[in-house]
């Protein structure tokens, strides 16, 4: 169990360090035309966006589910 976690985590932290490795390449190396249409206009909170887009999207199909499930086990009791 603790070699999973240990492998999960480090797997996590590869992929955020790489990301940020990758953002800052991008901004470094590219022109700023290129990087707002890659980035956005706010370059600054790029992974913030991203993070609350899937929170909201997880939020959204997660009601939807409820409901559904809500809607046929209630007609089964009724």
């Amino acid at each position: 169990m603790f070699k999973r976690l240990f492998w999960v985590g480090l797997g996590v932290v590869t992929g955020v360090v790489a990301v940020s490795k990758a953002q800052a390449y991008v901004k470094a190396n590219t022109p700023d035309k290129a990087r707002q249409f890659l980035l956005g206009p706010d370059q600054e909170n790029v992974g913030m966006r991203t993070l609350e887009g899937l929170v909201n999207e997880f939020t959204q199909v997660r009601r939807t589910r409820e409901a559904e499930l809500n809607n046929r086990y209630i007609d089964k009791l009724q």
